[in-house]
Formats: C-alpha cells, sequence, structure tokens
C-alpha cells in the first residue's frame, strides 16, 4: 500500500487541492468514456435493429451480454485494489475497454456486437468502485460526497452530453464510426492518466489518517456483507440501476417507438437528463457533505437523502408511464432519469463508513456487483414486456411502470435498513465482546 508522502499532505492532514483536484476530474472524464461506450449500443438501437434484423428481445439480449462478467469483474477488481495501485488497475481497464471497441469498425455481425459487448463489460464493471476508492485516498470521510458527485457527473455526461454528438456520427457515417471514435478516445484518455495520476496520500499501511470508524480492526467479509446499511444500500442501488440501465439500453429507443420523438430529438432529450444530473448531483452531495458536518447523522444526510430521491424517481416513471402531452413526457424523463443516480454517489460513501480501510476496495467491488446484477435483467425483461405487447406503444408504457413501481418498493426499503451508525455501534459492540472473552 502506498505510504503518505509528507510533501502531499498539508499540516492538518489534508491532500494538497491541486493534485486531488486533477486526479478527481481525469477519473470524471473516464467514466464519462466509460458510459459512451455504453451509451452508443442503445443510441444505435433503432439502426442495429434493423441492419441486423433484430427484435427487441434479441436486441434486449445483446445489451443484456454486456453484464456477462462485469458483476464478476467489479467483485475481482475490488481484491486487486487492496493489494495494487489503482492508477494501474484503472489504466488497464480503460486499455481493454478501449481496444475492444476498434473492431467494430469492421463490417459489423452479432456475433461481433456479442463480443464487444461481453468484453466490454468485462473491461468496465470494477471501474466505478475502483475510481470511488481511487478519490477516497485523497479525501476524509466528511468531504467524500462532492467529490463521488464529480465522477459520478461524468459518468452521466457520457451517457447524455455527449448523446447529440453520437447520433449526429451515427446519421452521417455509421453507428460503427461512433464505436470507433469511442475507442480512440479511451486510448487517449490511457496515455493521459498515466501521465498526470499518483495515488492519494491518506492511506498509510491499509488505514485512513484521522479516521476512526475506517481505521477498525477487519472484519470477516460476511459480517461486512450482512450490515444492515450495506444491504439497504444494495437494494436502493439495485432499483436505481434498473432505471440507469433502461436509460441507456433503452431510453432513446422508448422515446422514439412510444412517445413518437425522433432519434435527433430523443438526442436531445437525453441530454437534458445529463445536464438535469451534472446540476443536482453536486447539490445534492454538497448538501450532504454540509449536513453531516453540521452533525446530522449519516442516516438522515446521506441515506434517506438517497432513498427519497430513488422514491421520487420512481414516482416519476409511473407518471411517465400514463403521461400523453409531451411536455409531460420530457419533464418526467428528466427528473426520473435524473434523481435515480443520487443513490450511486451516496451509496457508496454510506458504504465506506461502515467499512474497515484495509477492505473497503473490495466490499466496494462487492456491493457494486450486486447492485449491477440488474444489469442483464433489466433489458432483458424490458424487451421481453415490450415484444408482449406486439412492440407498440402500450407494450412499453407497460414497461415502465413496472420499473417505476421496482424503484418505488426498493426506496421503501432503504428507509428501513441504512443506518450507518447503528450498524458501527453495533460492529464496536461486538468487537469488544471478541476482545473481553479472548
Amino acid at each position: 500500500m502506498t505510504e503518505v508522502s509528507p510533501r502531499a499532505v498539508s499540516p492538518d492532514g489534508a491532500a494538497a487541492p491541486a493534485r486531488r483536484w486533477i486526479v478527481v476530474g481525469m477519473l470524471c472524464l473516464l467514466m464519462l468514456v466509460n458510459f459512451a461506450d455504453r451509451a452508443v449500443l442503445g443510441l444505435a438501437a433503432v439502426p442495429i435493429m434493423r441492419d441486423l434484423g433484430l427484435s427487441h428481445t434479441e436486441f434486449g439480449l445483446i445489451a443484456a451480454s454486456f453484464f456477462t462478467f462485469f458483476s464478476l469483474s467489479a467483485v475481482i477488481g475490488g481484491f486487486l485494489v487492496n493489494r495494487i495501485d489503482t492508477t494501474w488497475v484503472l489504466a488497464g481497464l480503460a486499455l481493454i475497454w478501449s481496444l475492444c471497441q476498434l473492431p467494430l469498425l469492421l463490417p459489423a455481425t452479432v456475433a461481433a456486437l456479442v463480443a464487444n459487448r461481453v468484453l466490454l463489460g468485462l473491461g468496465e464493471g470494477p471501474a466505478y468502485p475502483v475510481a470511488v476508492h481511487a478519490a477516497y485516498k485523497w479525501f476524509p470521510s466528511e468531504h467524500r460526497a462532492l467529490p463521488t458527485s464529480v465522477i459520478a457527473v461524468g459518468a452521466l455526461a457520457g451517457n447524455g452530453i455527449v448523446a447529440p454528438v453520437i447520433v449526429t456520427i451515427i446519421a452521417a457515417w455509421s453507428w460503427q464510426a461512433a464505436f470507433g471514435l469511442l475507442g480512440v478516445l479511451g486510448l487517449v484518455w490511457c496515455g493521459a492518466w498515466l501521465m498526470v495520476a499518483r495515488e492519494g496520500p491518506l492511506v498509510d499501511k491499509g488505514r485512513v489518517a484521522g479516521s476512526t470508524a475506517e481505521s477498525e480492526k477487519p472484519m470477516p467479509y460476511r459480517r461486512l456483507l450482512g450490515c444492515r446499511t450495506v444491504v439497504g444500500v444494495e437494494i436502493v442501488g439495485f432499483s436505481a440501476y434498473w432505471l440507469l440501465t433502461i436509460a441507456i439500453v433503452w431510453l432513446p429507443a422508448f422515446l422514439h417507438q412510444a412517445f413518437g420523438y425522433t432519434p435527433i430529438q430523443a438526442g436531445w432529450i437525453m441530454m437534458l437528463v445529463s445536464l438535469g444530473q451534472i446540476v443536482l448531483l453536486p447539490g445534492v452531495s454538497g448538501l450532504s457533505d454540509n449536513l453531516k458536518q453540521r452533525g446530522v447523522s449519516s442516516r438522515i444526510a446521506g441515506g434517506w437523502m438517497g432513498c427519497a430521491a430513488v422514491l421520487a424517481a420512481g414516482l416519476m416513471v409511473i407518471l411517465m408511464s400514463l403521461a400523453t402531452g409531451s411536455l409531460l413526457v420530457i419533464v418526467c424523463t428528466v427528473v426520473a432519469f435524473s434523481l435515480c443516480n443520487v443513490m450511486f454517489v451516496l451509496g457508496p460513501v454510506l458504504v465506506a463508513e461502515v467499512t474497515p480501510v484495509a477492505q473497503r476496495g473490495a466490499t466496494l467491488g462487492m456491493v457494486n456487483a450486486v447492485t449491477t446484477l440488474a444489469g442483464p435483467l433489466a433489458p432483458t425483461f424490458m424487451g421481453l414486456v415490450v415484444d408482449a405487447g406486439a412492440g407498440t406503444p402500450e407494450g412499453t408504457r407497460n414497461a415502465l411502470l413496472l420499473a417505476g413501481l421496482l424503484a418505488v418498493v426498493g426506496a421503501s426499503a432503504g428507509f428501513v435498513l441504512i443506518d450507518p451508525e447503528a450498524d458501527r455501534a453495533r460492529d464496536a459492540s461486538s468487537l469488544r465482546m471478541e476482545r473481553s472473552s479472548a
């Protein structure tokens, strides 16, 4: 584990501001490329289904193939960064997913597209938890929500801000050209990262400077994964990731087929979603950090805030499934698919609060693996529901209604389960009992 560099830490123990925000900025760009790689499939859904003669169910299965090794690689990546610097792990992941995009510049087949999605998922599975773990080496616990939101904004920008650009490339050249461009951008990022990246200084031999909750004795992973806060984050995150997967894979096609928007208009609506996220997430994360610094419990400042956002997102998706007016559809789309991402900012912060630092990378990876199990299920399930409705707008609305209900149920469970303070107290009590009986 990298030791503390005296020149990188100020007298009060805080990392040098310029360096830590450069690293966060690079991680933001990493997630932009990461999610643009995922989003290109959804943005090109209509021409891909046309060119390859695919049904909605078949396309959904191809999209779901992205998650074949996604969760497994997230776990492996999490354990890996407990032993290897995040700088090298992130560079390797970016190299994998960038190179796998380039073969699609050749004449495309269904087999080539499936291979692309499987390899892309293998490389991208650990990306977000490893990026968050890398950032947490630069920030103490009470200042982590904001940098986490900046990293998440990169992911959301990749899903929406670049959507008009990708759609324009698809319309002007081909959907294969869009895949190739993203592969080149990933290689450029990889080179720049190796030039500027450094490991954060707030880790010294497996311990975080100045931390109490995160410097405890390592615990069995069975106990960590059974922690109520961790379970709650997984449940809420699963339902939120279901909505995120819909946004990436199906939303552009749904907006076109069920609500009558052109592909170009759907691309601009996706950009509005990203703009909403870019405004919302830093504001929410800053509020969460501020509340905790004022003494508000993490259960309220983090848990309840994240659950409320997912609950509201679910209700807006339900309203969207019933909406008829164009303006209402746009408002529901922007609000719902902006709010559902709040949990991806606050969830890792909550997990880190109840996890010893020596086990943080692995725990974040495992939680991400459970959360992203929604990834392979959502595209396939949504495709089946739409095809069950003969591909009609009504079938699309039914699929959205079910997704909204899932988010409402998941958020409700989170309100009950997430309580970092209580979990830390139980762990401390268990540790004292073990020591007294030893």
